[in-house]
């Protein structure tokens, strides 16, 4: 049987997934406005565009990045991040219960 602990921590970490998921997106430097000079988001686009041989891929991680910097999460990938930070939130809330007996 899962403890409640194990699903309040699943559900704590896929809600805070969620929330902060934007935020870490604008922390990056990936924004409305387009990518932040000087941050980790231009350093990223700067590495992806050497290796393809001067653009950055349609589709490729920092072109996804981008657009949901700009223009928000789609509800399909809000899903999908609420649905990992839950998967690693009900891990933790279970390992952490197999330690305190």
């Amino acid at each position: 049987m899962v403890a409640v602990s194990v699903i309040a921590m699943a559900v704590g970490t896929g809600t805070a997934a969620m929330l902060m998921a934007p935020v870490a997106l604008g922390v990056m430097g990936f924004g409305a406005g387009g990518v932040a000079a000087g941050s980790t988001a231009a350093g990223m686009m700067s590495s992806a565009a050497v290796a393809n041989g001067g653009g950055v891929a349609a589709g490729s991680l920092v072109a996804a990045l981008q657009s949901a910097g700009a223009a928000a999460l789609t509800s399909v990938a809000t899903v999908v991040v609420g649905s990992v930070g839950a998967a690693a939130g009900g891990e933790v809330g279970w390992v952490t219960s197999k330690f305190r007996g």
